[in-house]
């Protein structure tokens, strides 16, 4: 019996190469058994080729990747695919036309006994809510019912890991995030450890346990999706991740950064000395709006997002934040609020 505490996967020192162009460069993360992990970053970065690599359409220039201990790739050897039990879901769900639900969730399953197949196949199309729909054909279902079976197909000869390339891309962007979450809860049912490659960090947030940054080919930051947010590793995860600005300050001491907005306290890297000048990383959730407060910024623009508005406030200096109000304050761009610090995690940059 497997381990439920080992790592499924990992990746050690990645690199692909076309031709002279570096796409991964050096590449190790590990994934754990049952987790789901995400690959995030702009396009281009090499997340996608990360993903064939690991599924073995992709063979790496150098290092190695591991599946459940036993290396599939790595030093001149790569398994093919089909050896790796690994399931794929596919940008554009690659649905079988010419077979119905329930045929496209069979297909995997061709070596079972008739009886088991159909065993799995009902189990499946209950669990992504769609039993009534088993005859059905895959240009009669939306794009979001598509996606469930692209799922239930993948995962019904039980791989050992699934791969998810930018699965909910071609779906409106409502959807995304909802169906996001109940994938999550599907593959959590099934016990399935996956990797999920996207650019979309709401998508990344709603399913994810692992999450790992890549810019240009390499690592930025694995860690969950809390500690990205709030303990970004670099400037271009704190860019990347969520809303914020860089607002210049003076380190004062080991507890203490002097601001524009006044002092803020928190944890000081050895590295920043006092004097040392820095960069505060200032997120819409930091900054309060507060009518009683000294403090004030003009309103320089302003996006209705329902139950808040997303406020650009510029200070006196003319440095810009975000901020993030309630929307029955509603306040004119040109107008003048109090504002107050409330923050948690003070990060900055040299």
């Amino acid at each position: 019996m497997n381990d439920p505490t080992t790592d499924i996967l990992k990746v050690r020192n990645l690199s692909v190469r076309f031709g002279n162009k570096t796409v991964v460069d050096r590449l190790s993360f590990e994934l754990r058994r049952g987790a789901i992990g995400c690959l995030l970053g702009p396009s281009g970065c090499g997340k996608t080729t990360v993903l064939r690599s690991i599924a073995g359409f992709q063979a790496p220039s150098q290092g190695e990747i591991l599946l459940d201990g036993v290396v599939v790739a790595g030093g001149g050897f790569c398994r093919p695919p089909e050896r790796r039990g690994i399931g794929m879901v596919f940008q554009d769900f690659a649905l079988f036309p010419h077979l119905n639900v329930a045929g496209n969730i069979r297909f995997g399953l061709r070596d079972l006994p008739r009886p088991r197949q159909q065993a799995r196949v009902d189990e499946l199309l209950e669990l992504i809510g769609l039993p009534e729909l088993a005859d059905a054909w895959p240009h009669q279902l939306s794009g979001g019912q598509q996606q469930r079976v692209a799922l239930a197909r993948a995962l019904a000869p039980r791989p050992a890991l699934l791969l998810m390339d930018e699965p909910f891309s071609s779906l409106d962007v409502a959807l995304r995030e909802q169906l996001a979450r109940e994938l999550r809860g599907i593959l959590r049912h099934e016990g399935t450890s996956a990797v999920l490659v996207t650019h979309d960090q709401n998508e990344a947030f709603a399913m994810a346990d692992s999450v790992c940054v890549l810019n240009a080919g390499r690592l930025q930051q694995q860690d969950t999706p809390y500690n990205l947010y709030h303990r970004p590793a670099n400037r271009f995860v704190a860019g990347f991740i969520g809303e914020g600005v860089l607002l210049p300050g003076k380190v004062i001491d080991a507890n203490r950064v002097h601001t524009e907005l006044g002092e803020i306290r928190g944890g000081i890297p050895a590295e920043c000395r006092p004097g040392c000048v820095v960069d505060v990383l200032i997120r819409p959730d930091d900054i309060v709006h507060d009518d009683a407060s000294a403090q004030t910024a003009v309103v320089s623009d302003r996006a209705f997002r329902g139950s808040e508005f997303l406020y650009t406030l510029r200070l006196d200096s003319g440095a810009e934040l975000l901020s993030l109000v309630p929307s029955h304050h509603d306040h004119a761009i040109g107008e003048r609020i109090g504002i107050r610090l409330d923050f948690d995690h003070l990060v900055l940059f040299p």
